[in-house]
């Protein structure tokens, strides 16, 4: 014989309860990451700019962009250099104001006077220090026609 079953029970479980969480910890979890990622992003956007400004525009600004990494543009003026040292000095103008530019390193045959020029560097005192050198160049660019433009131009740059 077999034992009787037995009876199912008479009222049901009652379900589970689910424990609430708070949202509190992720709420401040994803407010600081937003906030540490906007400051790696802008608290030192200002630092790293740097500004184009012409002589007249530096002498207008020059309270807010002194000691500050600057690009500075003009025509170049006055140029002495000493290719055993690599020491180029010379005065960057816009036609309101100049400089005094100093640079130590090899120079562009596209540097010249009268010439447009972009330097990046600092001013200390009202000397520019340059640490890089961008020389404008003619836009205007003609392949020579015959073997005599070619010679000719060879000889112009030499």
């Amino acid at each position: 014989m077999t034992a009787p079953a037995s009876p199912p029970p008479s009222s049901p479980l009652p379900p589970a309860r689910r424990r609430k969480r708070s949202p509190l910890p992720v709420v401040l979890g994803v407010a600081a990451l937003v906030g540490l990622t906007g400051f790696i992003a802008f608290g030192n956007l200002g630092k790293s700019l740097e500004y184009f400004v012409t002589p007249s525009e530096y002498l207008q600004q020059r309270a807010e962009l002194e000691g500050r990494p600057i690009r500075i543009g003009g025509l170049v003026k006055a140029v002495q250099y000493n290719p055993q040292t690599l020491d180029l000095k010379f005065t960057v103008s816009d036609g309101g104001a100049s400089f005094p530019v100093t640079y130590n390193g090899a120079v562009s045959d596209l540097f010249k006077e009268n010439q447009g020029v972009v330097v990046r560097g600092e001013f200390t005192g009202n000397t520019f220090h340059a640490r890089e050198l961008v020389v404008k160049h003619s836009e205007e660019y003609q392949v020579p026609k015959t073997q005599a433009e070619l010679k000719d131009l060879l000889q112009r740059t030499e």
